[in-house]
């Protein structure tokens, strides 16, 4: 009987913003500083679902603060954490 091998390859990719678009801030959330994505520029930066993203955001799941100048910033830590967390919560794809 011949043998069979089955290779399974799992690619994720991560995005790191930086530059004019974030700043270094303090998250009260974290009680740190992080680095802060303007949220206007979420659907440039990340491939995420608009109605999944916009969940996160009425939840509090994402840490939210306002910069100096008013507009909403987002923690990227909180929001690394949530897309790690819902990577791992998904379920296995069908071959």
């Amino acid at each position: 009987m011949a043998r069979q091998t089955k290779i399974t390859v799992e690619t994720d990719s991560l995005m790191i913003v930086r530059g004019r678009n974030s700043t270094r801030a303090w998250c009260p959330q974290c009680g740190a500083e992080a680095e802060m994505v303007s949220i206007e520029s979420m659907g440039v930066i990340t491939n995420l679902d608009r109605s999944e993203f916009e969940e996160w955001l009425n939840s509090d799941v994402l840490h939210r603060s306002q910069s100096a100048n008013g507009s909403a910033q987002i923690c990227l830590n909180s929001l690394l954490a949530r897309v790690r967390k819902t990577k791992l919560n998904q379920p296995p794809q069908a071959e």
